[in-house]
């Protein structure tokens, strides 16, 4: 047990300090760029995303999480029975019904406050 504490360390001071002493040591002004494939960047790295971005990546994450859970479900259909299909599709129809509301809610919809009241006065009601 300590043989192998041991090793490990050694393996990890070794894994640090080999790029130090094996590395070249060139200063340039490409060095400090944050990129240093050849582009050269062009304004800020630090630039604002829009609210419903934030939104969209959240609702993808979720449901994607849930296709994972309906994955496993699939995996062990045999073995879950007649009682594991209806509890999935429960599970499905909580999705749904969630879909739905953020639809409903205008969630989904990446539109500008301009385009709407634009898209508002185009469509008769």
């Amino acid at each position: 047990m300590i043989l192998y504490l041991v090793l490990v360390v050694g393996l990890i001071i070794a894994m640090l300090a080999g790029p130090y002493f094996l590395g070249r040591r060139r200063v340039s002004r490409a060095v400090n760029e944050p990129y240093e494939c050849g582009i050269v960047p062009v304004g800020s790295a630090q630039y604002r995303v829009p609210i419903p971005f934030y939104l969209f990546a959240i609702f993808f994450v979720i449901f994607d999480l849930e296709a994972v859970f309906l994955y496993a479900w699939s995996v062990a259909v045999k073995e879950v029975g007649w009682a594991g299909f209806i509890e999935a599709l429960v599970f499905i129809v909580i999705l749904l019904v969630a879909l739905l509301y953020l639809w409903r809610m205008g969630a989904l919809d990446w539109r500008t406050t301009r385009q709407k009241r634009d898209r508002a006065r185009v469509q008769p009601r």
